[in-house]
């Protein structure tokens, strides 16, 4: 890299802002024995008219500066072009029944709906029929096992503080509900569809207040009863912090229940037989406990139980076991741990009309999908089946009665995403359904290319260019995420394809931390092992300069959540590489993350403060306590939503002043912060606003026309 490339010259001048005053206060905690200060504590909290007289002055401030976007109208007009084709989902079985959700081209949700037998189709849930304002999601939705009824989540304004309700399918009536504090709530019916397990946070009246979010059980249900009729079956005295999944087998037979503390990467995990126990008393066996491990059960129709789990296999394999012999010892391998491909799922392909039973196997090599016919009663090899190209396939979805079908879906990054099927007795994979839509997808090239970090190691990264090879440095934006085992694999987005179609390149790391090599790869990216991904992060950058494809002066970097950690920390390691910031729904306080929200959740892929050990992880790196002034920082945008409870906007505004203070150049930092909405689902008009927002900023900081 050339001393020009690293200048701290930006590629657009600016005047020098005149940001609005932020009072820096003393406030200083000590933590094992070292002084913490936190100047703008008062910015925590959202409703002390200090923060409310700061909010509005920061508004003006962003609203001044997108005057300067001239590329803003053309993205959002570009965004929403992209988002055209509408959406469609694979068909989930029950009976002869189907459902589907689709979302039409200009519709702001996907509508869920029911396909009757003889083809008929009708609309279950709308959500823009419930809420005309567009405020109201459709969080989850589980028909039962006979398809007669619904169980479904809705929330209101991005909170994802979910709300269960029962519909009878034949009529859409509500039979039942609402039953509040269903956050993450999964549904598993029982035979009848009379009832159903879930898991509901223990009353707030009983907790004390910093511990509200936390304490969750798992309940039986019977359809028609109040809540306060329910049944806790599971989770008394156990962890505050567990999150707990719940299924029953498709026979109806077995209870299965898993318990993480947190998003660790392991589980314990129960069983009960609801026939020698009753539903409201399920005896439970315990599989697997306090094992670093993840496991689950698939239960078959030939009486087997299909084990999957990365226990002594961090790539992941699928064993075999019979009930009753859960314990690990008892496992059979049938498709053994690939040391370069993590094994994402399997089907079971079976009925009268195959000559034999199969698995149909989806894996994962170097965050491309791949997908082989394996057989089902020793694990053999029969075949691998091409796919429409090298991208990601999501599923199989099988029928709940079984059978020789499954259904995928697939897409890449111009692709958007398709049904496929998958027919066991022809071996064929083909087309099942698109989108209502159509699109015209510009012409961009995909590669893999590969890199080295800093400790040697080779990285992984895609890169989606107008050129197949770099013609001339042009403006780039480097993305990425680092954590909590979540890969990075290939998928249609439309903010990427319109930054690529209007010239610019667009890059995203398999970084540590990630799940794209499996849990190794995961675990050399989270707690003490974090700032492998932060110089993954570095050296991407620098490789893309190396090569030719952009320089410092126009590298624009993206993230959220755990990427806007990611890039919080990058511009305050590495402010010299980057001239343009883009940082959503970020932690950017890493003392203080625990103290709000799920954070909580998170000290086992973090660290926990409280521990000495693990606070000196964290102060380390800790995006806020690293801002140093007098540093001529990037342009920076931060983007908090006022109704995220997942990551405090706290973060947001906390940052935005540290920077806004310490910084020595000419080049903004801004808060764009958003209300009625939350960390996750919104309308697609709100997608558009916010992908035209981030595009026309970034533009404007590396050179984008």
């Amino acid at each position: 890299m050339t001393e020009s490339e690293t200048s701290l010259t930006p590629r657009v001048e600016a005047a020098t802002a005149t940001y609005p005053d932020a009072y820096r206060s003393d406030v200083a905690d000590v933590h094992h024995g070292r002084a913490v200060p936190d100047p703008y504590r008062w910015l925590e909290e959202s409703s002390d008219e200090r923060t409310t007289l700061w909010s509005a002055d920061q508004r003006a401030l962003t609203e001044a500066e997108r005057e300067a976007w001239t590329t803003r109208d053309a993205f959002a007009e570009q965004v929403a072009r992209l988002l055209g084709a509408g959406a469609v989902s694979p068909p989930y079985w029950r009976n002869a029944r189907r459902f589907i959700t689709r979302r039409e081209p200009g519709q702001q949700f996907a509508v869920l709906y029911v396909i009757e037998a003889d083809g008929t189709e009708r609309v279950l849930i709308d959500p823009m029929a419930l809420d005309p304002s567009g405020l109201t999601t459709l969080d989850s939705w589980q028909p039962s096992k006979e398809g007669d009824r619904l169980a479904y989540q809705l929330s209101e304004g991005g909170t994802e503080e979910s709300v269960v309700y029962v519909m009878d399918v034949a009529t859409t009536d509500v039979i039942d509900g609402p039953i509040d504090r269903c956050r993450f709530s999964p549904i598993a019916w029982l035979i009848g569809g009379n009832a159903f397990y879930y898991v509901r946070r223990v009353a707030p009246e009983f907790l004390p207040e910093p511990e509200r979010n936390f304490h969750r059980r798992v309940y039986l249900h019977r359809v028609g009863s109040t809540p306060d009729e329910d049944i806790e079956v599971f989770g008394a005295g156990m962890t505050m912090t567990n999150y707990y999944g719940v299924s029953v087998s498709r026979d109806g037979r077995w209870l299965q229940v898993s318990s993480s503390e947190g998003t660790e990467p392991r589980n314990d995990l129960w069983v009960a037989d609801l026939v020698d126990s009753a539903p409201a008393t399920p005896a439970f066996v315990l599989v697997q406990g306090d094992v670093d491990a993840q496991t689950s059960l698939t239960f078959a129709r030939d009486g087997r139980v299909f084990v999957s789990t990365d226990r002594d296999a961090p790539m992941g394999r699928l064993a075999v076991t019979m009930p009753g012999s859960w314990g690990a010892d008892d496992w059979t391998d049938l498709i053994a741990e690939d040391p370069e491909a993590v094994l994402d799922a399997a089907a079971i392909l079976d009925g009268d009309a195959m000559a034999e039973d199969q698995l149909l196997v989806v894996r994962t090599r170097h965050g491309v999908s791949e997908l082989a016919v394996h057989r089902a009663d020793d694990g053999a090899f029969i075949r691998s089946i091409d796919l429409p190209g090298v991208g990601t396939l999501a599923g199989p979805i099988e029928h709940i009665d079984g059978g020789p079908l499954a259904w995928f879906v697939y897409t890449d990054h111009t692709t958007v995403p398709q049904i496929y099927q998958f027919d066991g007795r022809t071996g064929e994979l083909s087309h099942f359904a698109s989108p209502p839509g159509t699109v015209d997808v510009p012409r961009v090239h995909s590669r893999l290319s590969t890199y080295e970090s800093k400790d040697g190691t080779i990285v992984r990264m895609f890169i989606v260019s107008p050129t197949e090879e770099p013609d001339a440095p042009r403006p780039t934006v480097l993305y990425g995420y680092g954590g909590f085992g979540i890969p990075m694999s290939p998928g249609y987005s439309a903010a990427i394809l319109a930054w690529v179609a209007a010239g610019g390149v667009w890059a995203i790391a398999n970084l540590r931390g990630g799940g794209e090599e499996g849990e190794e790869w995961h675990r050399d990216g989270m707690l003490g092992n974090k700032q492998n991904v932060f110089d993954d992060f570095h050296a991407a950058a620098e490789f893309l300069v190396a090569e030719g494809w952009t320089t410092a002066r126009q590298l624009g970097i993206y993230g959220g959540s755990n990427g806007g950690l990611l890039v919080g920390a990058a511009m305050t390691q590495r402010p010299e590489l980057f001239n343009a910031v883009v940082c959503v729904a970020p932690l950017l306080d890493m003392i203080r993350y625990t103290t709000s929200e799920l954070g909580p959740t998170w000290t086992v892929e973090y660290g926990d403060p409280e521990v000495a050990e693990e606070f000196g992880w964290l102060i380390d790196y800790s995006p806020y306590h690293r801002v140093v002034e007098g540093t001529d920082y990037p342009a920076t945008m931060i983007a908090v939503f006022d109704n995220d409870t997942r990551t405090d906007p706290m973060h947001g505004r906390k940052m935005c002043a540290a920077l806004q203070h310490a910084t020595s150049g000419t080049r903004p930092i801004l808060i764009r912060a958003e209300g009625d909405v939350g960390h996750g689902a919104r309308s697609m008009s709100k997608s558009v606003e916010e992908s035209a927002d981030t595009l026309a900023f970034l533009a404007r900081w590396t050179g984008l026309s």
